[in-house]
């Protein structure tokens, strides 16, 4: 795949990621695109010596790069991968491609790069049938949308909320008369096939393969002791092809099933400084990424520079009326398997605006809540699409965010 573009007298060219000779100079571009102040701390991700970490779940990814043709410099990196997904309300299932991991070089921004590589990605999702694609940015990032909605014509997707707490949950036990019990990977998928498909806007097909992935840590559902839960599950097992009505018809009682996706396998994050920690408020207030608000919380300077990760939280979904403590001690169960892991040091879960237990997140002085905006882009111009164009176009309210492309 080569692609040139003209850049100030130079060239560039797009090609795909050479893992043999890449991923050093990879990881140094990535360093470079860190946020924050030189004078101040910087943040960036690290990919622990694999720059497709990320995208390796899937069949289908790719991973492009933008090089200056003159001097052989990387200047930009984008990774894309393509998965089926389904929307419940007009039964239409969907190849969408997912845009992660834009980066361009600090030097070399507001030259098209960026916009080289992005139309780059959205030719090889096309050519491998992609119907659509899709990326995530924080709502405050001006830069990216600007990038997006008026040079590439994406429309807004959906609108969320990303809630991010330290592993250090205020020190209160978990209620005795709650039950927090782990469940089969068939249990998962049976309650989950039916939750996603009656509840969901937009949601993957490969459910199964994301609950069996190693990074993923398990399913779990919480409930009140006095109201039950195994005979429930009992019946999703035995009775998957009857009314989906199950849930509703045959139990009153209050549960959340969530599952636990642990980023500190693939990849970490890590803080650079240049002065004391005293500048961190004002540098990360400043910080645009998806986790760090909450890392103005109190934590080591030792420990701020070392590499560290998170738990993500995962296919949440609640019934019944008293769902505010059950959501409460899903947190500080998370929290402590957290603490027992090596180098986490946040929990993090994101909801779409429209999802209920929006609501039921606890309200702690150490919880952040970032807003973030998905986009959508309409790749393929032959379907009888258009009114499945006009529906993607109105914002959906409760998507499943997969832990893969966080």
């Amino acid at each position: 795949m080569v692609d040139t573009y003209s850049i100030e007298s130079s060239k560039v060219l797009v090609r795909e990621f050479d893992e043999v000779r890449d991923v050093k100079v990879v990881g140094k571009l990535e360093r470079n695109c860190e946020i924050g102040t030189k004078k101040g701390v910087s943040i960036f991700t690290n990919m622990m010596g694999d720059p497709l970490s990320r995208i390796r779940f899937y069949p289908l990814h790719v991973m492009l790069v933008a090089e200056l043709l003159e001097s052989r410099e990387l200047v930009g990196v984008v990774r894309g991968c393509i998965k089926s997904v389904c929307t419940p309300d007009s039964g239409s299932l969907l190849k969408m491609g997912c845009i992660l991991g834009l980066r361009v070089s600090p030097t070399h921004r507001r030259k098209g790069v960026g916009l080289k590589l992005v139309t780059s990605i959205e030719e090889w999702m096309k050519r491998n049938g992609a119907e659509y694609t899709f990326l995530a940015t924080e709502k405050n990032n001006d830069a990216s949308k600007n990038l997006f909605t008026n040079k590439c014509n994406y429309v807004n997707l959906s609108s969320l909320v990303i809630f991010v707490h330290p592993t250090s949950f205020p020190a209160k036990h978990i209620s005795k008369d709650i039950k927090i019990e782990k469940v089969n990977i068939d249990q998962a998928i049976s309650l989950y096939k039916r939750t996603l498909r009656t509840n969901k806007d937009l949601y993957p097909l490969d459910m199964d393969i994301i609950l069996k992935e190693k990074l993923s840590l398990g399913t779990w559902v919480s409930y009140y002791k006095d109201e039950g839960m195994l005979d429930l599950q009992r019946k999703l097992i035995e009775s998957d092809d009857q009314d989906n009505n199950i849930i509703a018809n045959e139990t009153t009682s209050s549960w959340i099933i969530f599952s636990i996706w642990n980023t500190c396998e693939a990849y970490k994050l890590q803080l650079k400084k240049s002065q004391p920690l005293r500048f961190l408020h004002a540098t990360l207030n400043r910080a645009r990424e998806k986790i760090f608000p909450c890392l103005r919380m109190s934590v080591s300077d030792d420990s701020l520079c070392r590499p560290f990760g998170f738990l993500f939280l995962y296919g949440i979904h609640g019934e019944g009326e008293n769902l505010g403590e059950l959501m409460e001690s899903i947190w500080r169960f998370t929290s402590r398997l957290g603490e027992n892991l090596k180098d986490c040091r946040v929990i993090v879960t994101e909801l779409g605006f429209g999802d209920p237990l929006v609501n039921h997140i606890p309200q702690t002085a150490s919880m952040s809540c970032i807003d973030d905006v998905w986009y959508t882009k309409r790749l393929s111009s032959h379907s009888d699409g258009k009114d499945e164009l006009m529906r993607m176009k109105r914002q959906l309210g409760n998507v499943f965010v997969d832990p893969r492309d966080f």
